[in-house]
């Protein structure tokens, strides 16, 4: 088994898009870790306050996978003077061309959801004699 981290793996490969929170939007991006294996990719995100029917996951056109979630309740942020209130977690990562699309799942228990991206292997069977 080959396990890397995202911090290893470095921004090239997989970058986050959005890496600042958008009060405007009242959206927050949630923290997240990646892990390589051999057959596989598997993502997790934090998401607390947040229950599993108000979770969206999908794959866009361009191979990134975005996960947004509805709060259970505003979450205020105080920092000095200001108060900022957020209703949402939305984030993206790129994933890498070499995925199995189709074989996607997700899975959400104790505020963290688990997304297991298979990878895809193409090319030919060389006989050993």
């Amino acid at each position: 088994m080959v396990t890397q981290d995202w911090f290893k793996i470095g921004m090239s490969s997989l970058p986050m898009i959005k890496l600042t929170d958008d009060q405007e939007q009242k959206c927050l991006h949630p923290l997240s870790f990646l892990r390589e294996y051999e057959s596989k990719w598997v993502i997790e995100f934090d998401l607390p306050l947040v229950e599993k029917k108000d979770i969206n996951v999908y794959l866009d056109e361009e191979g990134i996978l975005v996960v947004e979630a509805k709060l259970r309740e505003t979450y205020v942020d105080s920092r000095g003077d200001q108060n900022s209130e957020y209703e949402y977690f939305k984030k993206g990562i790129v994933l890498p061309k070499n995925i199995n699309a189709k074989n996607i799942s997700a899975r959400f228990s104790n505020s963290i959801l688990t997304i297991t991206v298979p990878k895809l292997y193409k090319g030919t069977k060389i006989q050993i004699q």
